[in-house]
């Protein structure tokens, strides 16, 4: 049997610049052991005792130096097989919106950071679940009126 885990969350950040989306995508550094070089949306690792929510503010912090303003859960969970620990990792996914004029600060982590429209930016991501995330924030939080407003979590 393999196990199934939640690990993982992933978060993709938006703003608006002149009635415009612009997704954030984050380039890893060459340091990293895992996936080096690659672009990516904001994932991160919880902490024991987090919920996914608290994992996802944390890390969006963290890895960017940013608050949203306004913040969702994204319907939808992203996987992976974890070949280190042979089980499958369940992913959550929050859709973050920022200012337009935040100001990304990365982490190690990172070496880069591109704010880009819609078709660029799923271009860009590595991960077929990267690019679904980003599908579905962009219809169903940035353009879908009744989804967004049902799916969105008060940030406290």
């Amino acid at each position: 049997m393999i196990p199934l885990v939640s690990r993982i969350v992933e978060v993709c950040v938006f703003r608006f610049v002149q009635d415009r989306a612009e997704y954030l995508v984050l380039q890893r550094a060459f340091a990293e052991s895992v996936h080096p070089g690659m672009w990516q949306i904001i994932t991160g690792t919880v902490v024991e005792g987090e919920r996914g929510v608290q994992t996802a503010l944390r890390e969006l912090h963290e890895e960017t130096g940013m608050k949203p303003m306004r913040f969702w859960s994204v319907p939808m969970l992203t996987s992976f097989y974890d070949t280190r620990r042979q089980e499958i990792d369940l992913c959550p996914v929050f859709a973050a919106q920022v200012l337009p004029g935040a100001l990304v600060r990365l982490s190690e982590e990172h070496r880069d950071s591109a704010w880009l429209p819609y078709p660029e930016a799923r271009r860009k991501l590595v991960w077929p679940s990267h690019r679904q995330a980003v599908d579905i924030v962009d219809e169903y939080i940035v353009r879908g009126e009744e989804a967004a407003f049902r799916l969105e979590i008060l940030i406290p």
